[in-house]
């Protein structure tokens, strides 16, 4: 199951959050800086899912642009990654060069 969805930019501002969980507002913003500080320190050789307490990060950079997924340890990493890819290719489509 996805926890939550992230857009971000390279300097590590959220440009878009939707959890489907309730998480209160002040951990949003602690969970949001940690995941984003995890997110934009790896390298592009490393390997794009990350082990963060209780779930997993999937993410993937667009240029400048980081959308990254939290999901429950029973969800299919490789399935999500490709969701990412197919929800840029949407919005590409529909905004034309996202």
């Amino acid at each position: 199951m996805i926890k939550f969805f992230l857009m971000v930019n390279k300097q590590g501002q959220t440009r878009l959050s939707r959890y489907y969980e309730h998480v209160e507002i002040n951990k949003r913003t602690m969970l949001e800086a940690e995941v984003i500080k995890n997110c934009l320190s790896r390298s592009k050789d490393e390997c794009s899912f990350i082990e963060y307490k209780d779930f997993k990060l999937v993410y993937r950079q667009y240029a400048a642009l980081f959308i990254v997924v939290g999901i429950d340890q029973t969800e299919n990493e490789m399935a999500v990654y490709e969701l990412i890819h197919n929800f840029v290719e949407v919005l590409d489509n529909y905004f034309s060069r996202v």
